[in-house]
């Protein structure tokens, strides 16, 4: 199924020559109204008329989430405030936070998108979709949102929390679909269990996941334990929200809508570009937002490109899931990990539930990593030679696997915190 199929399926070589144009248009405007590339853009010589080629985007520096926090609120808007209809920004836990505008084009654009990735995973107008995200300055509740109503779909923003009351809703509204994380999908799924609601007293059909790192593993349990088919979809509040890239119901990576954002893998040490397939991180540049347009924006976010053809139709080429990003990624003894590594072993083991975090400590100048993880539903916490001997064996699983010893703390379940947001997986202590 498409929403916008002429756009969805055009031949590479007409989508290319959009990019170019809309490239072009972009950096016109960015040199124009924006300070911080008005500036750039003289220092290096650089002219928008000069880019007659995609390639030529690496002549452009790098944007940063720093450079938009130092710009904060409105520095890098390229409109003025009169013709800002919405904005949104993060949650600035770890700064300044960084605020985003759309114009009334921008609004209409991003519906547009979301639509097409809700399509993409399996919504019609038949459908009722529960939206278990925040809604407030966070991009997912109205981006979402907006698509939905776009596509026809009915719409119950139930917002974020109470969990009991999610499935009750589920229940009385007959949800066939669900847009939240994963890991509060898997909260829900334990709740389920608990006040002995079984999946055959819902309508769920669909689930739409999204804000956070997943693996297969987490996949397969989420379509088990709820009877949906779940499909991932990728967005990032400085370039717009939900909608960037989805997955179809081939599951073979997120199609990125490319007449509206150009994508790089980089290195993220280097930032030299990486051949398709390699592993790097995901840069983007904006090519339609009117209100604030980016240039080569560096997500942190890790992923590889995917050029072969989609059995789905599809020309948009796409992104593998989302590892983690570069700056969850952990060093312990000279390994590199992500969290999301941890997570695949995890959910292998019988026992241990996919509710995990990972401790970082430095004792005597050595570090050391606790995976904190709960046990399973399943699982007799009482028994005290059964944890040891799962302990042992979660150890051994984990070290086989990523070629680093971790220490292992089994906790009662609901022990670790659940959250409709990005669950913190990585706690960091050290002093460097």
């Amino acid at each position: 199924m498409y929403w916008e199929q002429e756009f969805e399926c055009m031949k590479r070589k007409e989508l290319a020559q959009l990019q170019l144009e809309r490239l072009q248009s972009t950096l016109n405007r960015v040199a124009r109204n924006v300070p911080l590339y008005n500036k750039q853009f003289q220092e290096l010589g650089i002219e928008p008329e000069d880019f007659l080629d995609l390639e030529d985007i690496r002549k452009l520096p790098f944007t940063t989430k720093a450079q938009i926090r130092d710009n904060y609120p409105y520095g890098l808007f390229a409109v003025p405030l009169r013709e800002v209809v919405r904005m949104h920004s993060s949650s600035g836990t770890t700064g300044m936070p960084t605020v985003v505008g759309y114009t009334k084009n921008d609004i209409k654009r991003w519906s547009n998108m979301t639509a097409r990735v809700l399509c993409s995973g399996g919504l019609t107008p038949d459908d009722v979709l529960q939206i278990i995200f925040n809604y407030g300055l966070f991009t997912g509740g109205f981006g979402i949102h907006y698509g939905a109503e776009r596509l026809g779909v009915s719409v119950i923003p139930s917002s974020s929390g109470h969990a009991e009351r999610q499935i009750r809703i589920m229940q009385d509204y007959r949800t066939t679909a669900i847009a939240s994380t994963p890991s509060y999908a898997l909260h829900l799924a334990d709740t389920m269990r608990e006040l002995g609601v079984g999946v055959s007293s819902l309508s769920l059909k669909y689930g739409l996941f999204g804000a956070e790192a997943w693996s297969e593993a987490m996949r397969g349990e989420i379509q088990e334990r709820l009877g949906i088919v779940a499909t991932d979809n990728y967005g990032v509040s400085e370039i717009m929200g939900p909608g960037v890239a989805g997955e179809c119901f081939e599951r073979q990576g997120l199609h990125v809508n490319e007449d509206h954002f150009l994508f790089e893998i980089i290195d993220p040490e280097t930032t030299e570009p990486m051949p398709d397939g390699a592993i790097g991180e995901l840069v983007v540049t904006t090519l339609t937002k009117e209100a604030f347009p980016v240039i080569r924006f560096r997500t942190g976010d890790l992923t590889r490109r995917l050029v072969e053809p989609c059995a789905c139709g599809r020309t948009f080429q796409r992104i593998d899931r989302i590892l983690g990003r570069s700056d969850d990624m952990f060093i312990i003894k000279g390994v590199n990990v992500f969290p999301s590594q941890v997570e695949e072993v995890l959910m292998q083991i019988e026992g241990a539930a996919p509710h995990y975090q990972i401790v970082l400590d430095r004792e005597e100048h050595l570090d050391r990593a606790t995976v904190m993880v709960e046990a399973s539903e399943a699982f007799h916490f009482d028994q005290l030679g059964k944890n040891q001997e799962l302990v042992v064996r979660i150890k051994k699983r984990l070290s086989k696997a990523l070629g680093v010893g971790f220490e292992v703390k089994l906790v009662e379940r609901k022990r670790l915190e659940r959250s409709t947001g990005k669950a913190q997986r990585v706690v960091d202590n050290r002093k460097f």
